[in-house]
């Protein structure tokens, strides 16, 4: 899961990723939007195959790219996981924090009290 986070943490491969989302593609149809090398691209590429987030396949002269989402699916799940726990920390701490406030009220009042 490392090398999915590592790979994501880049804009140009998070970016290589939306657009195979809406479907395969060349290097160089990949290239179009940025400015940089098509040699740069490929480099992004391999980062993102590792990561097993694309696949690459060779039909006649080209390699087409293809977005593999089963390694995102892990990672969503693992975020999930890991924000519900931070989530039901969050809530544990407000009900000790009005937990204290409650305790703290009923004297606050009796100190003002002639």
């Amino acid at each position: 899961m490392s090398l999915v986070f590592s790979a994501l943490a880049d804009p140009t491969r998070r970016a290589i990723l939306e657009r195979l989302a809406e479907g395969d593609a060349t290097v160089s149809q990949l290239a179009e939007p940025f400015e940089m090398t098509q040699q740069a691209i490929s480099k992004h590429l391999k980062v993102l195959e590792r990561a097993h987030l694309i696949s690459r396949t060779r039909t006649a002269q080209s390699r087409p790219c293809t977005l593999d989402t089963e390694q995102l699916d892990v990672a969503a799940g693992w975020i999930a996981l890991h924000r519900q726990v931070w989530a039901d920390r969050h809530d544990r701490l407000d009900e000790h924090l009005a937990t204290l406030r409650a305790r703290r009220t009923p004297a606050s009042k009796e100190e003002t009290t002639p």
